[in-house]
């Protein structure tokens, strides 16, 4: 009796364990470990109260990176272009808290309780939101929910491709256009009509067209390298890793290191971190994400382009079975 089925049987009896574990991994830890690492921070204003304040940032070792603005409106432009995700403004009546809801409303929360509690008792501490997130979506939480559509729709748009035997120009044509069309649905869905995201509608559509194509590109170019098994390690990469490590519902900032730096190398984060800067920010600090999210793209398409689908000819056909040679018949 062949053992094989139960050999399957037992493989997968293992496997389904090791995945499950491997998720609450990659989604659970990064959640459970949110906290300032590294968070650029602003403080502004004139010493010796500037300093003060720049130190009560700094006891807390490792937990922010403090940026000096001589005065406030130098704070706010660093806000505005991406720099830091707020700062703190030493006024005569008491610090004066600048945040960027847009940027993190999870950072947002954070400075505001961090400061508050440093303020000496009995002080008021005034907050303005520089930037603040749209009254669609005031949370963040909606910004952060589209990360993993958009993943599973680059999944699919990969997949779909390797499976129908698509390469060539054909299988490159195949990804872009469905990435546009995902581009032009999502942006419908969430800048007209949820109100999610408030900038450029053609810019926002380009962005989320880009973070499809990249996916969806590098699922299909895995697969043309290594075959139908480049479709798994591109989900790995894609969904389980790309949206675990994104940093779209928190910051890449409060991630545990390195998971926050990788996010940003992956599609779904860069992804995320452009869509943020073209939406609120007027495209301050979007070259990165651009960048990552083109080489991903560029390298995806490249493998589809040069890989070749075997045609039918090539195929070996079965040899025929000779025919075994007849004795002549005798003749009487």
């Amino acid at each position: 009796m062949s053992t094989a089925p139960n050999r399957r049987a037992v493989a997968v009896i293992l496997l389904i364990p090791l995945m499950v574990t491997l998720a609450l991994w990659a989604f659970a830890w990064p959640a459970a470990r949110i906290a300032p690492r590294d968070l650029p921070v602003g403080v502004a204003g004139a010493a010796p109260a500037a300093e003060q304040l720049e130190q009560r940032f700094e006891q807390r070792d490792g937990a922010f990176e403090v940026h000096r603005y001589a005065d406030e409106a130098a704070a706010r432009a660093a806000i505005e272009d991406r720099v830091v995700y707020g700062a703190v403004v030493a006024a005569p009546q008491g610090p004066h808290l600048l945040t960027a809801s847009a940027a993190s409303p999870v950072v947002s929360q954070l400075l505001r309780e961090a400061v508050t509690a440093s303020a000496p008792e009995g002080t008021r501490v005034e907050v303005t939101d520089v930037v603040a997130a749209p009254p669609g979506d005031p949370r963040g939480s909606a910004l952060g929910a589209s990360v993993l559509p958009l993943a599973l729709a680059g999944m699919a748009a990969g997949a779909v491709v390797t499976l129908m035997g698509l390469r060539g120009a054909r299988g490159a044509l195949t990804l872009l256009a469905a990435s546009a069309l995902v581009g032009l649905a999502a942006t419908a869905v969430t800048h007209s009509w949820l109100g999610v995201v408030t900038g450029d509608w053609w810019t926002e559509a380009g962005v989320l067209a880009l973070t499809v194509l990249a996916i969806g590109s590098a699922v299909a170019g895995l697969a043309a390298l290594f075959g139908q098994g480049g479709i798994g390690l591109g989900a790995l990469l894609m969904v389980l890793l790309g949206n675990s490590f994104s940093g779209v519902t928190s910051a890449p900032h409060l991630l545990p290191e390195p998971v926050g730096a990788i996010g940003q190398w992956l599609p779904p984060g860069a992804g995320g971190s452009l869509l943020r800067s073209v939406a609120f920010f007027d495209g301050s600090a979007a070259g990165g994400p651009l960048l990552t999210l083109s080489l991903w793209s560029a390298l995806g398409l490249a493998a589809v382009l040069l890989a070749r689908r075997t045609p039918k000819s090539d195929v070996a056909a079965p040899a025929a079975t000779a025919e075994p040679a007849r004795e002549p018949a005798l003749t009487g």
